[in-house]
């Protein structure tokens, strides 16, 4: 069942971006902007958090969650306990959502257009999977450019909890 996988992918992604936050010793240096920047890990958490409540929890888990796309890059005022709430948010929406999901939707059209275009929920949900993964990177890039610490969270060692 693709959408089992695709859930323990993006809570193994969500446990890291997590992982990764817990990790900066100063809760200021999440909000960091360095220079050629154009994104805090801060803000890349929030954003990954509200497009999977989005296009996840709302459209398929009927959570009603109505997302603020602009404030996940213009917010600064949350603390880390609250971002990682979020995070575990996002995750438990995600796993009930998925749970929960008739298969035979996976081949229908996703409820909104993608670039303008039709695409297939299956299709979607690896987009979004990717997403995570993708801007997970950026969290950890900015992790260690801001603190100056090369040490991992562990995200690989992780991967045993998909097996």
């Amino acid at each position: 069942m693709l959408q089992l996988e695709l859930s323990l992918f993006i809570n193994r992604e969500l446990i890291t971006l997590r992982n990764e936050l817990l990790a900066y010793p100063d809760e200021s240096q999440i909000w960091a902007r360095p220079a050629g920047t154009p994104n805090s890990a801060g803000n890349l958490a929030l954003h990954l958090v509200g497009n999977l409540r989005w296009y996840i929890g709302a459209q398929y888990g009927a959570t009603g969650y109505v997302r603020d796309r602009d404030l996940e890059f213009s917010d600064s005022g949350v603390s880390r306990e609250e971002l990682v709430r979020l995070i575990a948010t996002a995750a438990d929406e995600v796993t009930r959502t998925f749970a929960a999901l008739d298969p035979a939707l996976l081949e229908q059209p996703h409820p909104i257009d993608v670039a303008g275009k039709p695409c297939r929920a299956d299709r979607f949900f690896l987009h979004l999977t990717v997403h995570l993964a993708y801007h997970l990177g950026q969290v950890d890039y900015h992790r260690r450019s801001v603190t100056g610490s090369a040490i991992s969270v562990g995200a690989i060692p992780s991967i045993a909890l998909v097996s």
